[in-house]
């Protein structure tokens, strides 16, 4: 398997930037030597918590501007000023749901549209759940929290009601921890 870049960057220029990506277009070469350009959304990392107790997952739904819809998801987001994976989690699951974690278990990074975007996931298992108050940014203010049992979560799943990259990437990840001890 190669190692490293085979597509050579040219050229990069900034076509767009504000407070949470910035979008630039790189001109490239392949390695046959033909010429072309790429399209790259930059963001932060953030984290995904797969909130789970009593055989079931505390779950989110709030409407996403971008698909023009309400979806289903696990808690997830980043946080301004935060680098490590493991406290963005504590954070954004409080804040979504006013849950706080005994125990964390990092699952893995995925890759968020990794044919346009330098952006990952990290993904955690929160368990030893205790409640608290939810502290929703402004732009959550619709946010719904939801206890779900696992088998009402795949069943949400495969009627499309879960259409989240992130919380279905992460899903399998618990499926291997689970059935293969990977993860």
């Amino acid at each position: 398997m190669a190692e490293g870049p085979i597509t050579k960057t040219l050229a990069s220029t900034v076509v767009y930037r504000n407070p949470w990506m910035t979008v630039r277009e790189d001109r490239v070469e392949r390695p046959d030597g033909s010429r072309g350009i790429y399209g790259v959304v930059d963001k932060p990392d953030f984290a995904l918590i797969i909130p789970a107790e009593d055989d079931g997952f505390h779950l989110v739904q709030e409407y996403r501007y971008p698909v023009g819809r309400r979806t289903w998801s696990f808690p997830q987001g980043g946080v301004a000023g935060v680098d490590d994976p493991r406290e963005m989690a504590a954070v954004e699951l409080a804040e979504e749901t006013g849950l706080r974690a005994a125990v964390w278990e990092h699952l893995g990074r995925v890759d968020s549209s990794h044919g346009t975007s330098s952006q990952g996931c990290h993904v955690f298992l929160a368990t030893g759940l205790t409640r608290g108050e939810a502290r929703r940014e402004h732009t959550e203010q619709d946010m719904v929290h939801e206890w779900v049992p696992r088998a009402g979560f795949e069943g949400m799943i495969r009627r499309g009601e879960v259409t989240d990259d992130a919380s279905l990437a992460a899903y399998l990840l618990l499926l291997l921890r689970e059935r293969h001890g990977i993860g």
